[in-house]
């Protein structure tokens, strides 16, 4: 019988990015996700680790920012998990973007588009590596009153630029 083993994996990435992790099939996903990226959001800086689950196994990469493309190798390098993604975003959120990232041909699944904490929940057998899940943020502390209604829907108007 196989044996699991069972490892967190830290996202690593600054406060003034978004990440989005998603799980994919076929070595041409750096490249239609780079077209995805650059074709939504004027402006956008991004970068792309992709990890390749046969031939030669490479985290192959993509982005039109060198910092944000080492910050994704370095993560897509921490999750070694085969046929996944982890795009690193400046100037621009997921909600930019998701819809283009999902309706790309490759991707079978994303897993988190977030700028909170992000743990990434590893499996390993013999075989290789595969995500299981994700641990997005914290915990809820109890349950939204009026001003906070308030608040939320200031910060998406007001700050963010989403009318109500």
């Amino acid at each position: 019988m196989a044996e699991i083993k069972w490892q967190i994996v830290q996202a690593e990435f600054p406060e003034d990015c978004n990440v989005i992790v998603g799980q994919s099939h076929f070595i041409k996903t750096a490249e239609d996700l780079y077209e995805a990226l650059v074709t939504s959001c004027p402006g956008i800086e991004f970068g792309i680790g992709f990890c390749e689950a046969s031939g030669d196994c490479l985290i192959r990469w993509e982005g039109n920012n060198q910092e944000m493309i080492d910050l994704a190798v370095k993560n897509a390098r921490a999750i070694a998990a085969g046929h996944t993604f982890f795009i690193a975003l400046r100037k621009a959120y997921p909600i930019n973007v998701l819809d283009r990232v999902k309706n790309c041909q490759e991707v079978c699944r994303v897993f988190a588009a977030t700028a909170n904490p992000l743990q990434i929940v590893i499996a390993e057998t013999e075989q290789g590596r595969g995500i299981v899940g994700v641990i997005d943020g914290f915990p809820p502390k109890g349950v939204e009153t009026e001003a906070d209604i308030k608040g939320r829907r200031a910060l998406l108007s007001d700050i963010i630029g989403y009318k109500r």
